[in-house]
């Protein structure tokens, strides 16, 4: 493992453009779980309540359950150090960008500022008839369903529901940032959901590195991934900053 790190080093130190993409796998280690597999949010809830056309025909049903599990439960996570790694990682230009599949901001709130939401962000709602946007607040949630202040319209979670396309801006950029990259560091994803986990392969496809860490094998470790460091994010990242930091 020690001699797999000190060369995922060398090869972020050489790197022109290094890209990381995340997946639920970083956010567990801030007490998030992931959505399926053991353990999983859809073994406890029925994930009908984040389909689109569910959603509209049953918006108090629908936001009862969305607020007990993105803001009652997820709203109190914190950051972890595998997200501070990104950031400083960024800061010293050893980071282009992330591509997350997650929307709990926690990249931001980290201090990242390059992320590329694929699926959106449960911080803020938006009017689904005027478009506005609001930022979550408890106020928000005195009466449900939420409804707009402008139109008196329903509010719907800013990220993608079952039967609903990913962001186009979102999509273009992590498309763009993985053919660009020459480095990518796929870090706590499965390779299950699609299409953000085709990334990984667009990159190597472009002749991108790819570095791997997560705790088990995953759909890429034997497909295209180049190191895999088996490991917690938030370890294997601080070690691979402290290395980093000796060298800078």
């Amino acid at each position: 493992m020690e001699n797999k790190i000190k060369e995922v080093v060398e090869i972020i130190k050489k790197s022109k453009r290094t890209t990381a993409f995340t997946g639920a796998g970083i956010s567990v280690e801030s007490g998030i779980p992931p959505f399926r597999g053991d353990g999983g949010l859809w073994n406890k809830y029925d994930p009908i309540v984040l389909d689109l056309n569910y959603f509209y025909n049953n918006p108090k049903e629908s936001w009862s359950v969305i607020k007990e599990i993105f803001y009652d439960f997820f709203g109190t996570a914190k950051f972890n150090r595998a997200h501070e790694v990104l950031a400083e990682m960024e800061k010293q230009n050893y980071l282009s960008a992330v591509i997350t599949q997650n929307i709990d901001n926690l990249h931001q709130e980290a201090g990242s500022e390059v992320v590329h939401e694929f699926h959106g962000n449960s911080k803020t709602l938006v009017c689904t008839s005027c478009g506005k946007k609001y930022t979550v607040k408890d106020e928000i949630f005195k009466k449900l369903p939420p409804k707009c202040k402008e139109c008196g319209h329903l509010l719907k979670p800013d990220f993608i529901f079952f039967g609903e396309g990913i962001p186009q801006i979102a999509y273009q950029k992590s498309i763009e940032a993985a053919q660009n990259s020459d480095v990518f560091i796929v870090i706590g994803s499965t390779g299950e959901v699609v299409p953000a986990s085709q990334m990984p392969f667009i990159a190597k496809q472009n002749g991108a590195k790819i570095i791997e860490i997560n705790p088990n094998e995953s759909k890429y470790t034997s497909q295209i991934t180049d190191i895999f460091l088996q490991g917690k994010a938030g370890e294997v990242l601080d070690e691979v900053m402290s290395r980093l930091d000796k060298i800078s």
